[in-house]
């Protein structure tokens, strides 16, 4: 496993948000998705607008995984009206958590769920909750062995193609 260094992003970070965000979405479904969808997807979520508009939101933080002063990963945290789906202001939504293909299997997605984990513990959330693919076996594993389980699905649309998500939760602290 290695080490990384997990730093809060901020706007003047948006290029090098851009271009990880870009990337490792690109890398990890570019064999699943035509050309076009790609083409759509990576223009319209991940255009420097959008991103800055994300950025500026107080209910969503993004957080950098970085190793040697380089960025591998990165995480996105939604909170209350921010999330996507249950906008709860007892859950905290992982958007996003993604890797550069190149340091899969050491421990960077781990460090990265585990500081969602924390964060979401810093502000008293009982769940937390993310979206996965549901051809994404290897994400899928992942997060079950972090305790997470399958409580709905949701529709996930990459360019103009409807996907499938599994929405999976981890309770922090038993309901009432």
């Amino acid at each position: 496993m290695i080490t990384i260094q997990i730093e809060k992003v901020s706007v003047i970070n948006i290029d090098d948000l851009q271009k990880i965000s870009r990337d490792t979405f690109y890398e990890t479904f570019v064999t699943s998705t035509s050309e076009e969808n790609m083409r759509l997807y990576l223009e319209n979520n991940f255009s420097k607008e959008q991103l800055t508009n994300e950025l500026e939101n107080s209910n969503s933080e993004f957080y950098f995984a970085i190793l040697e002063n380089e960025v591998i990963g990165y995480l996105k945290l939604n909170f209350s009206e921010a999330q996507t789906e249950l906008n709860d202001i007892n859950t905290l939504e992982v958007e996003r958590i993604y890797v550069r293909n190149n340091y899969h299997g050491k421990g960077v997605g781990q460090q990265l769920l585990d500081y969602a984990i924390q964060v979401a513990k810093q502000k008293n959330m009982q769940t937390v909750w993310l979206g996965v693919w549901e051809n994404n076996q290897r994400a899928i594993n992942f997060y079950k062995k972090n305790g997470f389980v399958t409580f709905d699905k949701h529709v996930f649309m990459l360019g103009e193609e409807a996907q499938t998500d599994y929405m999976m939760r981890l309770d922090l602290i038993a309901k009432k």
